[in-house]
C-alpha cells in the first residue's frame, strides 16, 4: 500500500491547495484541524483518524480509496479503465439475472394467544375467569406483554378513557393500589373501575362523573381479578 501521507500530499498539490487551505476546507465541513497537523499527516509523523480521513477524501475528491492508495488486495487496481468497465458490466448482468442477489431476511411477526372473555365487564357474576365463555385470539406486539386476558367494556361509565364496546387488556392479579384501574367482582357483578382506598373505606370509581361511586360495604367481599394494562380500539376485530 502506498504511504498515505505521500499520496495525500500529491493529491493536495494537484488540487492547488496549500496545507493551511486544506485545513480550512476541513474546518468548513466540521473537522477542525490546522496546517501543521496536515503537515504531520503528509510526512507520516501521524495519521488521520477515520473521521478525518473521510473528510480528506471528501475535500480532495477521492472516490476510490483502494485504487488511490494502491491497496494490493483490490484486484481492480491491476486493471485499466476499460477493464474496470468490463467488470462493472458483468456485475450488472449478475444483478439482472437475480441468481446472485442477496436474500433479505423474512421477518416473522411475534404472535401469542390470549383469552378474550365474551361476558361484558359491567355485568355478570364475576366468575368469568373460571368459565368457558371466551375465545382464544392471536395478538402481537400491540398488546402489552403483561396482559393475561381481554374483556370487552359495556356501557359508558368509564368514558372518556374506556368506551362502550372497547376491549381492555388485563394483567391477572389479586391486589391493586389506590388509584389503579382494574377488573373487580362485587355483589354478583363484574366491573371495570378505578380503585379508591381511603381511611373512610373502599370505593369503585367511574371515570364518567354521571355515575356515583360504588361503596364497598364493610361486610362485603371485593374480588380483584386484575389490573387494566392496555386497550384496543372500539369494536375492532380482536
Amino acid at each position: 500500500m502506498k504511504q498515505i501521507g505521500k499520496k495525500l500530499s500529491e493529491i493536495r498539490i494537484e488540487k492547488g491547495l496549500s496545507q493551511p487551505e486544506l485545513a480550512d476546507c476541513l474546518t468548513s465541513i466540521g473537522i477542525t484541524t490546522t496546517g501543521q497537523k496536515i503537515s504531520k499527516w503528509e510526512t507520516d509523523y501521524s495519521v488521520p483518524n477515520a473521521y478525518q480521513f473521510l473528510g480528506l477524501c471528501n475535500v480532495l475528491d477521492i472516490r476510490d480509496v483502494l485504487e488511490t492508495f494502491e491497496i494490493k488486495d483490490n484486484p481492480l487496481s491491476q486493471l485499466d479503465k476499460a477493464g474496470k468497465q468490463k467488470v462493472e458490466e458483468y456485475v450488472d448482468l449478475l444483478i439482472l439475472s437475480g441468481k446472485y442477489n442477496k436474500k433479505s431476511a423474512t421477518v416473522i411477526p411475534f404472535t401469542r394467544q390470549i383469552k378474550l372473555f365474551d361476558i361484558p365487564v359491567s355485568a355478570g357474576t364475576g366468575q368469568f375467569l373460571d368459565s368457558d365463555a371466551y375465545e382464544l385470539i392471536d395478538i402481537g406486539s400491540e398488546v402489552p406483554d403483561s396482559a393475561d386476558f381481554g374483556l370487552r367494556i359495556s356501557g359508558n361509565s368509564m368514558e372518556p378513557e374506556y368506551i362502550d364496546g372497547q376491549i381492555v387488556w388485563v394483567h391477572q392479579q389479586d391486589v391493586l393500589n389506590d388509584g389503579e384501574i382494574g377488573i373487580f367482582g362485587y355483589d354478583n357483578n363484574a366491573y371495570c373501575k378505578k380503585l379508591s382506598l381511603t381511611t373512610a373505606g373502599t370505593k369503585l370509581i367511574s371515570l364518567n362523573s354521571e355515575y356515583s361511586p360504588i361503596e364497598v360495604q364493610k361486610n362485603g367481599v371485593l374480588h380483584v381479578f386484575g389490573k387494566v394494562v392496555g386497550k384496543k380500539g372500539v369494536y375492532e376485530n380482536a
